[in-house]
């Protein structure tokens, strides 16, 4: 009887175990992603600049395929709301320097969550100061520095006798500036950027008395930038022989970034029988539409359209005791990203080719296989904590260049690997909570190619080619800085 009831048992956990993984590859042909998922071709360094809400696993390295995170969750999925009990005012300000003098930024996010019975919901405004890189002493006031707002919120309510709870969220970013432009656009005197962000989520959901838990979010996000960037000219007339000194103007250069994003986001977790561990899965997924790409110096890549399909499937791993919570997140991104360049007028190609208005001149293929691993733990009671964690980002793409004006093709490969070092401190008394959050980002920087333009060459050279959007016309080269930020969450419980 003991050996049938331990065969039974063993059978009980194959079975969840099966229909775990069932329960994922159901989702898999239809998936698009709820969250945002970062495609970078070179390794700049952008800061921490929407680091807005407060979270409870920051501080262990962001782990969360496996685990709840009550403050930050509702910014991610709004019907996670649910898990808010009653009603909590919060501020989160954030600061954050890039070494060498490369930017910084100082935030003052306030807003409040609350929950009741049936219905719950989230609010949350911010104001931001961004610093230019590489200040001087010379620049006007409205040069050194831009200022950013931000408004989120959100509304949800619990579906009658039903496990199950939906919301809605809108976030709204009016933007002066974007940290780490400046550094795509290296030799550029000055860079005015204007534009705003919009992000809308409807989510869902569904919990069970035995601990599993089924997620689903829908998102669409839309991006309008303008960088308006001033070129120094260089005139080097000559008259009988003798040069004269060169007049120094500038020419202005406008680059629009705009991006459309649709997705859906899904996600399972499950306690383990007989353990104190649980599992959980998330698919996730981004169907990008770029109407208008900026002409960067690093990469010139294309202005005119592009399309991205970002995909990553990820499981987790999390242990929570008494006073300890331990957990690991391993996540696949694999991203196909297509851009290219079309002629405004009559174009002939080296070889005597037309290329006719509207047509292609240069294709770019970007093939990404990127991982993601997280980790960390807490030691906490009942008035203090104690967080650390490490998260690793292993970004790898492959680049098929057609150039149809110059006529040829080329290959490049690029990889880099970016590192982040997470600490968190709690401090809890019965009408306030206080946590600090450290991160240390490494692995990102100034990134340049190989071979470029001899200074004395002016950005006019660059103008000639902007129909033509060269790719990197030499490896990748960093100059690689480290990202420091501070975050002070208080936490204010008035009911």
């Amino acid at each position: 009887m003991g050996g049938g009831g331990k065969k039974m048992k063993f059978q009980c956990q194959k079975i969840r175990c099966l229909r775990f993984i069932f329960f994922l590859g159901m989702f898999l042909p239809a998936i698009l992603s709820a969250q945002l998922i970062s495609l970078k071709t070179v390794p700049v360094a952008t800061g921490d600049q929407f680091l807005l809400f407060p979270s409870q696993n920051l501080g262990m390295g962001g782990i969360s395929v496996a685990l709840d995170d009550t403050l930050h969750d509702p910014f991610v999925n709004p019907a996670k709301g649910c898990l808010v009990r009653g009603i909590s005012l919060f501020s989160s300000p954030m600061f954050y320097r890039i070494s060498e003098r490369n930017g910084a930024a100082r935030t003052l996010p306030l807003g409040i969550l609350f929950g009741a019975k049936k219905w719950f919901g989230s609010l949350s405004l911010s104001i931001q100061q961004l610093d230019a890189s590489r200040p001087n002493q010379f620049q006007l006031l409205s040069d050194k520095s831009s200022n950013n707002m931000y408004a989120f919120g959100s509304v949800g309510a619990k579906l009658s006798d039903s496990n199950t709870a939906i919301g809605a969220s809108l976030f709204w970013a009016s933007l002066n500036a974007m940290e780490g432009v400046g550094m795509l656009y290296s030799r550029s005197e000055k860079i005015e950027q204007f534009g705003n962000q919009t992000d809308f989520r409807m989510g869902l959901l569904t919990q069970w008395k035995t601990g599993r838990a089924f997620e689903a979010v829908l998102i669409y996000n839309h991006l309008r930038m303008t960088h308006d960037v001033d070129y120094p000219v260089v005139f080097l007339p000559f008259d009988n022989y003798i040069v004269i000194p060169p007049p120094w103007t500038t020419r202005t250069e406008r680059n629009l970034d705009h991006s459309n994003t649709w997705g859906i986001h899904v996600g399972y977790k499950e306690p383990i029988p007989g353990s104190i561990w649980c599992i959980g899965g998330v698919l996730t997924g981004n169907w990008k539409s770029h109407p208008k790409i900026p002409n960067y110096e690093i990469m010139n890549i294309p202005r005119d359209p592009g399309n991205s399909k970002a995909y990553n499937i990820g499981v987790g791993l999390s242990c929570q005791k008494k006073e300890s919570v331990f957990g690991i997140d391993v996540i696949y991104e694999p991203i196909w990203s297509s851009t290219w360049a079309e002629a405004d007028q009559r174009t002939v190609t080296q070889k005597g080719r037309i290329i006719q208005r509207g047509q292609k001149t240069v294709e770019n293929d970007f093939d990404f296989s990127n991982w993601l691993v997280r980790t960390g733990f807490t030691l906490e009671n009942a008035t203090l904590g104690f967080q650390m964690g490490l998260e690793a980002r292993s970004i790898r793409y492959w680049m098929d260049q057609h150039n149809y004006a110059e006529e040829f093709f080329r290959k490049q490969h690029e990889s880099w690997m970016e590192w982040r070092v997470s600490l968190g401190l709690i401090l809890k008394w019965k009408d306030l909570q206080i946590r600090y959050l450290g991160l240390l980002t490494m692995g990102t920087g100034e990134p340049g190619i190989t071979f470029t333009n001899p200074p004395w060459i002016s950005s006019e050279v660059n103008a000639a080619y902007s129909d033509l959007i060269i790719a990197p016309r030499g490896p990748l080269t960093l100059q690689e800085v480290h990202i420091l930020t501070h975050q002070i969450t208080l936490l204010f419980p008035i009911q």
